[in-house]
């Protein structure tokens, strides 16, 4: 417990969620990415889903309540200020969009955790007269500008419009606002169904739960694994057979690498993060699924065309992952989409050494901008006369045809609709398959 906070804190009930979402929040908006509380941090797992639901809230719907503040409050939120905007995000989020009918409770315990900090204290009058004063419009929330440029950056929003047009920018702004279901991919087989509906191929989807994940059906017996139905594209689309010599590169957290081994690749998983790379093997040792574990860097590693199959799933903006972190809508710039080419360029040339006459190259990124994607494969194909583009078909995606772009190449975005009953979004992606020839 922080020592500026007050010793009877745990005798007001619903004040010590606020103050952890509210540490949560500021760490977040300082530039740390969003990593949901654990029971390290609240040991109720009720008391968790609620702060994190707070911080989620405050973060999808940033842009909203950053007009809001611009609007009730006369400056700037003061510098050096302790847990006062963040406090007040969350307070602002809860009263409008979580549970307007108990506004004079969600005021009352964001006052309170900012009078409880100690750099907050001297503003905690302020707080008060802001929130009570958006506590007032008890139909702020059906009021409140929602278009797209009110929920996503401007720059953002502009070109997105350009490149995918109005209709799919607003369905990303209310997948913004809705957030992420939780996507399973099973073990392939006969792997006992995991919960949720399936939505393609080995995905199965759960909007809803009422628990951990680690306390799920067949969890502990490593019979799935969490990841995003648009993430699982990538390895699903290099089609390894058993026995096959897989490359996977930037394989941390290692959901690709597992649909690889499950497959039954002879895998080899590059990672350059050694916390990441221990995160992969615990993974791994859960599904009970065997890959040769590489720490090193992914532009580097191995120097000759050895590989049937190469994954080359790149860093990036990661832009197209904004339903689960939408802090990174915030955080980029226009400027900062080149420097990860460098990187980029770098790694995919080493995929294309690896991988051998005949085989596959599989080029991803979870960013929506051209530059991580569309460009980026076109001028690999310009460089790299042995290699031809390997269109994707809709068989190859249980005829789901959506996310396959005309020449082969395949875009997901969220708010695109997913295939099945389900329901739902996903991340956007962006995948393009290569063959090298001789």
């Amino acid at each position: 417990m922080n020592s500026s906070q007050h010793t009877s804190q745990n005798t007001v009930p619903g004040l010590e969620v606020r103050q952890a979402a509210a540490a949560k929040l500021t760490r977040v908006l300082a530039g740390a990415p969003f990593v949901p509380l654990d029971q390290g941090r609240l040991a109720d797992g009720r008391d968790r889903a609620l702060a994190n639901r707070l911080v989620s809230v405050a973060l999808r719907r940033h842009g909203q309540i950053t007009a809001l503040l611009d609007q009730y409050l006369k400056k700037s939120i003061p510098k050096r200020s302790g847990l006062l905007e963040a406090a007040l995000r969350i307070g602002l989020g809860e009263i409008i969009f979580i549970d307007p009918g108990a506004a004079h409770a969600g005021v009352f315990l964001a006052v309170e955790t900012i009078r409880r900090d100690r750099r907050g204290r001297p503003f905690s009058g302020l707080a008060n007269a802001v929130l009570r004063n958006v506590a007032r419009n008890s139909d702020l929330a059906n009021t409140l500008p929602g278009s797209i440029n009110d929920l996503l950056p401007d720059w953002l929003a502009r070109r997105w419009t350009k490149f995918y047009g109005e209709k799919a920018v607003s369905a990303m702004a209310v997948a913004l606002t809705e957030g992420a279901p939780l996507d399973m991919t099973g073990r392939g087989g006969a792997f006992p169904p995991p919960p949720g509906q399936r939505v393609l191929a080995t995905t199965c989807r759960l909007l809803e739960r009422d628990c951990r994940i680690e306390e799920l059906p067949g969890f502990a017996a490593g019979n799935w694994w969490v990841q995003d139905l648009a993430a699982a594209l990538p390895a699903r689309l290099l089609d390894v057979a058993p026995g096959q010599r897989v490359a996977d590169l930037c394989a941390a957290p290692g959901g690709k690498t597992a649909q690889l081994a499950d497959a039954g690749g002879l895998v080899t998983a590059v990672e350059n993060d050694a916390g990441r790379m221990a995160r992969l093997e615990s993974n791994l040792e859960r599904l009970k699924l065997n890959a040769d574990l590489v720490l090193g860097d992914a532009s580097e590693y191995g120097v000759s065309a050895s590989f049937d199959k190469v994954l080359a799933d790149l860093p990036c903006s990661a832009t197209g992952t904004f339903r689960r972190h939408p802090e990174v809508l915030w955080r980029q710039h226009q400027s900062d989409l080149a420097k990860n080419a460098g990187a980029q360029n770098k790694i995919l040339a080493n995929g294309a050494r690896l991988t051998k006459v005949g085989g596959v190259l599989v080029l991803s990124t979870c960013s929506l901008e051209p530059e991580e994607g569309e460009e980026l494969a076109s001028g690999f194909l310009a460089e790299n006369p042995d290699f031809h583009a390997l269109p994707v078909r809709g068989e190859d995606l249980d005829n789901w045809v959506a996310p396959i772009l005309d020449d082969g190449t395949v875009r997901t975005l969220p708010g695109m609709e997913v295939p099945g009953d389900a329901g739902g979004t996903l991340d956007g992606f962006f995948i393009a398959r290569f063959g090298r020839h001789a």
